[in-house]
C-alpha cells in the first residue's frame, strides 16, 4: 500500500532507509489518474521498493528541490542515495514505469 507523505519532515526517515520510490503526482493532473489502476499491481511486483505518494500541490518546494517539473514522475532513492529518476512531461505508461524499476535492480 502506497504511503502518502503528509509532511516534509518525514520524507528523510523514509527515503534513508532500504530502497524507496517517490511518486510526485497530483490530483487534477489526467496522466497521473492513468497511472493509477496499474499501481497497486506495480507496488505488489516491485516489493523491494516502498512507494511514496507525494503531492505536487502540497510540495511544490520539495518539487523544485528535486528538479520535478512535469507530472507524473519518479525518483528512486537506496539509503537516503537517488539510485534514478524518471522524470518527464510525458504521460508515463505501466511498460515505461516497470523499466524504470527494472533498470533500478540490475
Amino acid at each position: 500500500m502506497m504511503k502518502w507523505l503528509s509532511d516534509q519532515d518525514e520524507l528523510l526517515p523514509m527515503i534513508s532507509r532500504g530502497k524507496t520510490v517517490l511518486l510526485f503526482s497530483a490530483d487534477w493532473c489526467p496522466d497521473c489518474r492513468l497511472i493509477e489502476p496499474f499501481m497497486p499491481e506495480i507496488e505488489k511486483k516491485y516489493e523491494e521498493f516502498q512507494f511514496v505518494y507525494v503531492d505536487r500541490d502540497d510540495f511544490i518546494d520539495l518539487c523544485q528541490e528535486y528538479d520535478v517539473f512535469g507530472i507524473p514522475s519518479f525518483i528512486a532513492f537506496e539509503n537516503g542515495v537517488e539510485i534514478g529518476r524518471f522524470v518527464s512531461k510525458d504521460r508515463k505508461t505501466r511498460e515505461e514505469i516497470e523499466a524504470f524499476l527494472d533498470d533500478l535492480q540490475a
